[in-house]
């Protein structure tokens, strides 16, 4: 069991794996996992030019927007994923060829990926003001991505308070959990559950 506060302004920034760009690395299992052996990975980064995304066969991934007017995702047989305020969320196969196109400018963006064999995850944008209560997962993580900030508290656990640009990580933590905010706070969910393929990989969590 493990809850841990994340800070993107001091997260570990590391090359993309195809080298044209730079991520954020918010969370990786297990922890000394590498590019190509991760079981998922929570990362956000800057797109500053239309260009492809690195391949990871066997991954799931999910995007969000955190900035800007959004990007457009050209994938294989004429498909394309349109990410901006209106469609905050978009998901495909790591392994296809994917050419990102800016929509009007530069973008941040939320990504959560998983190995499919292993783990499945789910990735929701929400906007809150007031008071919500969310069921537990395997790993949850509350990131709050705009706004007035957010608390979130369990009833034998005493309140955590984030602001834009951090994440609440809940690893094997039982819920509910809540979350108030006193203002209007956007934030992405990032939910994850072990696979019917397989158990978790020891150090997994």
């Amino acid at each position: 069991m493990s809850i841990r506060i994340i800070d993107s302004s001091t997260a570990r920034q590391l090359p993309w794996k195809n080298g044209k760009g730079v991520t954020l690395e918010l969370a990786i299992a297990p922890p000394d996992a590498s590019l190509d052996d991760f079981d998922w990975r929570i990362s956000s980064a800057r797109v500053e030019s239309a260009g492809p995304f690195s391949h990871y066969p066997g991954i799931d991934r999910s995007l969000g927007l955190l900035s800007g007017a959004g990007l457009r995702l050209n994938l294989p047989e004429q498909i394309s994923l349109e990410l901006d305020s209106h469609t905050p969320v978009v998901a495909f196969p790591g392994e296809l060829d994917a050419q990102a196109e800016l929509l009007d400018g530069p973008v941040q963006d939320f990504n959560l990926m998983s190995r499919r064999n292993r783990w499945q995850h789910r990735l929701q944008y929400r906007e809150l003001q007031g008071q919500q209560w969310l069921d537990s997962s395997a790993v949850l993580f509350i990131y709050c991505c705009s706004g007035a900030g957010l608390t979130c508290a369990r009833a034998d656990t005493a309140p955590v308070s984030l602001n834009a640009g951090q994440g609440l990580l809940l690893e094997d933590e039982a819920g509910p959990w809540r979350l108030t905010s006193q203002g209007r706070s956007g934030l992405y969910l990032a939910r994850l559950e072990p696979g019917s393929a397989g158990q978790r990989r020891a150090g997994s969590h």
